[in-house]
């Protein structure tokens, strides 16, 4: 399995759970990781702190992103270190818990406007031996779980696979046979284990792989898998995600999801039934079908500007569901012009164009506004929008589209 498959894999249509939840979710396995509790309220944190063994106390935030440890907090009173933190003491556990309730912690997945940190997990700090890296993932390539392993624990796996790719091990589990106890022995001699640590690993990787597929996993990261100052394995930090089309069957995940975490636009979008994704980028799409919207976001990066999202409005929209997509691109303050890309099949372009022009009336034309249209109802569509007396400018084709809107936004 290539990297860049992993990497997408990330990316898809999921639902993301604290640390603290997926840590619940191994224990109830029978996994071995740290005792812990949360924290939601500051005066909370010492008897949180108070319930754990100690001597040493692990002081966690808990955001949806990566790099908590690197991060660094926006606001004076946080203290310098970044969002996990060591503690000697119980006072000093609900000290630093305190310290980072409620302010914003800005990591590099966060992107430079961070994300507020409304829950804390303090747990048992561990005598670390060894770190390495494990991950259980969907494959698109081979339509199968695969086991991505490695002895460089700690680090961003895309960094190790850009310098160190030889320290990698990627393969796939046959669904026809399952997870068998060669899979484990496979990974515990490619981690260096020995001795107990491979029977623990060969149970480990069962255990994991069954979890993986009874929960509808998309993916489980166990970045650092540590072996401790005991010789035992554990699993450190966890992150899962799940596939959100298979909720409706685990009531128990769909439970843990915690919208505070969730793009706003991203959270309105799923209210009917948008396949939104925000991105960085300053022109706003629209677009009927994920091949097109794909295509449309490669050519406003070809002619120099970035997309600001991923929006597909399928195939059965109707006015009020394009009405709905227009009003989520324009409250994205980043958008300083939008783009629409119709192909109509079984979307009609005169739906199109009403939802066009009713959200327009409604929320106001601030940005310039490129519209494309071409299929069924293309000339019903057009004349839509040529006679709303609204400053929409129109395009023959999507060549002609996206060379316009980035004309209109860098000029």
């Amino acid at each position: 399995m290539s990297i860049p498959v992993l990497i997408a894999a990330k990316r898809d249509s999921f639902m993301n759970i604290h640390e603290y939840q997926a840590k619940a979710l191994l224990r109830s396995y029978g996994a071995p990781v740290s005792d812990g509790r949360v924290v939601l309220r500051a005066e909370e944190a010492k008897t949180a702190a108070g319930a754990l063994d100690g001597p040493l106390w692990v002081v966690k935030a808990q955001i949806h992103a990566g790099g908590r440890g690197k991060g660094k907090f926006k606001e004076a009173g946080a203290g310098d270190a970044g969002g996990v933190r060591l503690a000697k003491s119980v006072e000093e556990a609900a000290d630093e818990a305190k310290r980072m309730l409620g302010r914003t912690l800005v990591t590099k997945q966060t992107g430079a406007p961070g994300k507020q940190v409304n829950r804390i997990y303090i747990e048992d700090g561990s005598g670390i031996e060894t770190e390495m890296y494990l991950a259980l993932l969907v494959d698109r390539v081979t339509s199968r779980v695969s086991f991505v392993a490695s002895t460089e624990g700690g680090m961003d796996i895309e960094e190790v696979a850009a310098s160190t790719p030889e320290k990698i091990l990627s393969f796939s589990v046959d669904p026809a046979t399952g997870y068998q106890p060669f899979h484990g022995r496979r990974i515990a001699f490619n981690l260096g284990l020995t001795g107990a640590q491979i029977k623990q690993c060969v149970a480990l990787m069962g255990t994991l792989y069954k979890m993986f597929i009874e929960k509808d996993m998309e993916m489980l990261e166990i970045n650092p898998l540590i072996v401790t100052d005991k010789g035992d394995l554990k699993c450190l930090d966890a992150k899962m995600s799940f596939d959100s089309n298979a909720m409706y069957r685990h009531s128990d995940i769909a439970e843990l999801r915690d919208t505070t975490e969730e793009d706003s636009k991203e959270l309105e979008a799923s209210k009917y039934d948008l396949n939104y994704i925000a991105l960085d980028g300053e022109i706003g799409c629209m677009v009927n079908g994920a091949g097109l919207a794909m295509a449309t976001m490669d050519i406003i990066k070809l002619y120099g500007a970035e997309p600001a999202n991923f929006l597909d409005v399928g195939g059965g929209a109707t006015k009020e569901k394009v009405t709905e997509a227009f009003k989520i691109i324009t409250s994205d303050p980043q958008v300083k012009g939008i783009l629409v890309n119709i192909f109509g099949g079984i979307m009609r372009c005169d739906v199109i164009a009403e939802g066009v022009i009713a959200a327009v009336k409604e929320v106001g034309l601030k940005v310039p506004l490129v519209v494309r249209l071409e299929g069924t109802n293309v000339e019903k569509g057009k004349e839509i929008i040529s006679t709303s007396g609204l400053d929409v400018i129109a395009a023959d084709d999507l060549k002609d589209g996206a060379e316009k809107i980035v004309k209109a936004v860098k000029g």
